[in-house]
């Protein structure tokens, strides 16, 4: 028998934007791409990379659905003149309700993973609008094609609400039992305590006892947002108090999210003037342009190598 060859074929690193093989499937599951949504034959539904562009909040609606435990807000759905409601998470991560009221909630946080989340919502928005009786909303697969999230409703903006827990998931029943409150008092202490800061996008602290963060999705390309955070660290720009310091990033839904850890007891207050202050450093940032310095570059490679967990 002939022996195989030893020489290995040429390893392609993958084009800007694309996911290599090798590396983490961006849909979260945790396998390797080449394993998941890369995998030959197209054995899973074609993964959409950035889901939720064109979306009002498209960077809140991420950390909603990756950060955040609890918070809800409003949709403007034409067609229908029930309440609708975007959650971050529903009681056994249900993909939707219908409520006694008639109303319909959205979960975000969902056990699927079908390609494209923003069409599973719309999938299971439309569903929900279709069933009368209160109940859940379930996705059991893939819904093949069809109208997207962004296609059904016409909010300019997100009016978002960050709960302290999940009172919300019971707040419009009148006779609750004690067994509702045992069931949500279980999902409280399961919920790190978040707070979004009001004068930026998309930057939410939280406090996950041992440390706290400052975890704020981005909307700017990848390649342009690492350069200018490379600028600003080897400036020493990119700190948002004495002693928190960036540590890293991680990627969800084709956008980045920096992540800073912060000392027990910052709390969320203090950082709105520092986030302001990095908001206008950035984009000052952004629009330099150029190439990097030696040492620019070198921090740019820092970061692009520290990936951080969501949760």
């Amino acid at each position: 028998m002939a022996k195989k060859s030893r020489t290995k074929a040429p390893v392609t690193a993958p084009a800007e934007g694309e996911v290599g093989p090798r590396q983490p499937c961006p849909c979260g599951s945790g396998k390797r791409y080449k394993a998941c949504h890369g995998a030959a034959g197209g054995a899973l539904p074609v993964f959409v990379r950035r889901p939720f562009e064109g979306l009002a909040n498209e960077c809140d609606v991420i950390a909603l659905r990756e950060l955040v435990p609890a918070a809800t807000a409003p949709l403007t759905v034409p067609g229908t003149d029930r309440e609708v409601r975007l959650n971050s998470l529903l009681p056994m991560a249900a993909p939707a309700m219908v409520r006694d009221s008639g109303a319909i909630w959205l979960g975000l946080q969902v056990a699927h993973q079908y390609g494209d989340p923003a069409r599973d919502l719309g999938a299971v928005l439309e569903a929900a609008i279709a069933q009368q009786d209160a109940g859940i909303v379930d996705l059991s697969s893939a819904p093949g094609e069809g109208p997207r999230l962004q296609d059904l409703i016409t909010n300019d903006s997100l009016d978002i609400t960050v709960h302290d827990g999940f009172g919300y998931w019971i707040d419009d029943i009148e006779d609750q039992d004690a067994s509702m409150a045992a069931a949500l008092e279980q999902a409280n202490e399961a919920a790190y305590p978040t707070v979004r800061l009001a004068g930026v996008e998309a930057a939410y602290w939280t406090n996950v006892g041992p440390k706290e963060h400052l975890r704020w999705v981005m909307p700017h390309p990848e390649d342009a947002l690492l350069d200018a955070l490379a600028r600003l660290h080897a400036a020493g720009q990119d700190a948002m108090t004495d002693e928190g310091r960036l540590v890293g990033m991680f990627r969800a839904h084709g956008l980045l999210a920096p992540v800073w850890d912060l000392p027990v007891g910052t709390g969320a207050e203090v950082l709105e003037k520092p986030a302001a202050r990095f908001a206008a450093d950035l984009a000052d940032a952004l629009a330099q342009g150029g190439d990097l310095s030696a040492e620019e570059r070198s921090a740019r490679s820092g970061l692009a190598n520290r990936q951080v967990t969501i949760r």
